[in-house]
């Protein structure tokens, strides 16, 4: 299998939960969370990681309508997604993020290591979440 150099990005208001993934494309793990300023901070953080890791595709969480359309939200990560590709030249894929934050908040409870305080903790799990159904999908398609 080809190697696998990917981040997973949880894009909010004021985070940005940032996830990678081994060589393998098997297991995603958290790496840090953005705390956004500037577009332009936000970009030098993201190409730092990006840099480090040898990142070769941007997976982007879609925050879909619970009827499945792009609202509000979606057309706001769209249009950041659409800045970044302009000036990282990456390729940029969509995961369904819908409930991924609830999800992410579960697996800390569970894991008794949830802290209603660190909001960066709930935006780098679903940033984890958001990576491994990427990770999943691809290797299920190249069965």
């Amino acid at each position: 299998m080809k190697k696998v150099s990917a981040l997973g990005l949880d894009v909010g208001e004021k985070r940005i939960g940032v996830a990678g993934c081994d060589g393998t494309g098997l297991i995603a793990t958290g790496l840090t969370t953005i705390n956004r300023t500037s577009f332009k901070q936000d970009l030098e953080q993201l190409k730092s990681l990006i840099d480090e890791r040898q990142a070769d595709v941007l997976v982007l969480g879609m925050p879909y309508s619970l009827d499945g359309t792009i609202g509000f939200q979606g057309k706001k990560v769209e249009k950041f997604a659409q800045k970044l590709t302009k000036v990282l030249e990456l390729p940029i894929e969509y995961v369904d993020e819908r409930l991924t934050s609830v999800e992410a908040q579960q697996h800390l409870k569970a894991n008794k290591r949830f802290s209603s305080r660190d909001k960066g903790q709930i935006d780098r799990i679903a940033a984890v979440i958001i990576l491994q159904q990427w990770l999943d999908i691809r290797r299920s398609l190249s069965r």
